[in-house]
């Protein structure tokens, strides 16, 4: 069991953030262990597919064998929705001597693994080496493996939040972690995680708790390391809607958002064309088409450039968005 004791203090400063690098690392365990992950399956199998082997083999290093991750990949977020960019830079500064604690902590009790046994080695310039290493590799990984999906996880997770500071508000602390998680208890000042594999007790000290709901956290995971401030990793509500397919387009309702002369426009600047190019098309004058598209600019769903004399106009990302989902 690892436990908090939380001072009024620290509860004044109980919050939630979002975590781009608590998910890069996090989901990790779902190609370690696909059975505790069933709604990630086609995903990780996707992720799987692209990874180059000597990746693949590094990141499989990073998790223990009982799932355990090393703290200082998993930093306590600084703000309410923390950049991987400025994580990563936390994580490079992070000391050699947290670094080989972490991993070895991670991995106990057995050895490290090939991928990793370098930071072994006398001195700073071999966990400075990894570090680096891994920060690019994480990078690489976010790029290919997250970042497609991240607007919709985000959603996902910013959803789960507002759930919970809904919780906090009306019922407090008692009610917010009763319905975290079951292997959660809220007791006389002091936050219970059981079955853990560590054993120790944290004091908030007025340093506050960090609460980081996760899609790929499977139970509540606090840091490893009794040295770490409180901060504690939760499943987040509405994982089982994040790979659902997108609703089918439905082009009629477009035309009843937009009316017909407007969606029949978005629809026609999926490629970059001139206000008489538009009007040609579309058998109207121009004058027609320039009031549609003064309407279309002013919302945000065309951009416009001038290309010599002409003023060429396209969907903006807002309007390609609108148009795939409506059908355009």
């Amino acid at each position: 069991m690892i436990s908090f004791r939380l001072d009024a203090e620290d509860l004044a400063d109980t919050r939630f953030a979002i975590s781009p690098l608590r998910e890069v690392v996090g989901s990790l365990r779902a190609l370690r262990a696909p059975a505790l992950y069933p709604l990630h399956v086609r995903w990780r199998a996707a992720v799987l597919h692209e990874l180059a082997p000597a990746d693949a083999r590094l990141l499989a290093a990073l998790v223990g064998d009982t799932l355990a991750l090393p703290d200082f990949l998993t930093p306590r977020p600084a703000s309410f929705a923390s950049t991987l960019d400025e994580q990563l830079t936390v994580v490079r500064a992070t000391p050699a001597q947290t670094v080989r604690r972490d991993l070895l902590a991670a991995h106990a009790p057995r050895p490290l693994p090939a991928a990793l046994r370098a930071v072994a080695a006398p001195g700073d310039a071999p966990v400075a080496e990894l570090l680096e290493e891994l920060s690019e590799l994480l990078r690489r990984y976010w790029e290919s493996a997250l970042l497609p999906s991240w607007p919709r996880m985000r959603l996902v997770l910013e959803a789960d939040i507002t759930h919970r500071a809904r919780q906090l508000a009306t019922g407090g602390a008692r009610l917010l972690f009763a319905d975290l998680h079951r292997n959660l208890r809220w007791d006389d000042g002091v936050l219970r995680v059981d079955r853990m594999r560590g054993h120790h007790h944290v004091d908030g000290s007025g340093r506050g708790l960090r609460l980081v709901p996760s899609l790929f956290a499977h139970q509540p995971a606090p840091p490893v390391s009794a040295a770490e401030p409180p901060m504690l990793a939760y499943p987040s509500r509405g994982a089982a809607t994040l790979w659902e397919p997108e609703p089918e387009p439905d082009a009629p309702a477009l035309t009843a958002l937009l009316g017909a002369p407007r969606s029949t426009l978005l629809r026609l600047l999926a490629e970059s064309l001139p206000t008489v190019e538009l009007a040609r098309r579309l058998g109207v004058t121009p004058s027609a088409v320039s009031q549609h598209l003064r309407v279309l600019h002013a919302t945000g769903l065309v951009t416009r450039a001038r290309d010599g004399r002409r003023v060429l106009y396209r969907r903006s990302p807002l309007g390609e968005r609108l148009a795939r989902h409506g059908g355009a």
